[in-house]
């Protein structure tokens, strides 16, 4: 299982990704809002710090899990691109992603 910020840093990676390979495009699209939904487990470590921690869970896996110890989410995002940290630059922007085109793509 990966934790839920996992995903999440690796939809942000993947976004990355497809905003380098539109650069210099003639044709971009302005990115949405993104939805994800997920059936996660929850767990708490024990001790003094103890965090809890949200786990996706496998499709085929969620028959392992009680009812009582998975939650569905749903998260929406709104990418935005923005300076890195430490720079001083002009502030966020919309998210500008291009591709080739996939068969059967509206």
């Amino acid at each position: 299982m990966i934790e839920l910020s996992e995903m999440i840093r690796e939809l942000r990676q993947q976004l990355t990704v497809a905003m380098a390979d539109g650069e210099g495009e003639a044709v971009r699209f302005e990115l949405g809002p993104v939805e994800v939904e997920a059936t996660v487990a929850v767990s708490r470590e024990a001790g003094a710090d103890s965090k809890v921690r949200l786990w996706i869970v496998d499709a085929g896996a969620n028959g392992k899990y009680t009812q009582a110890q998975t939650q569905r989410v749903t998260l929406s995002l709104t990418p935005k691109a923005g300076e890195p940290r430490g720079t001083d630059g002009g502030g966020v922007r919309p998210v500008l992603i291009s591709g080739g085109e996939v068969d059967g793509e509206r």
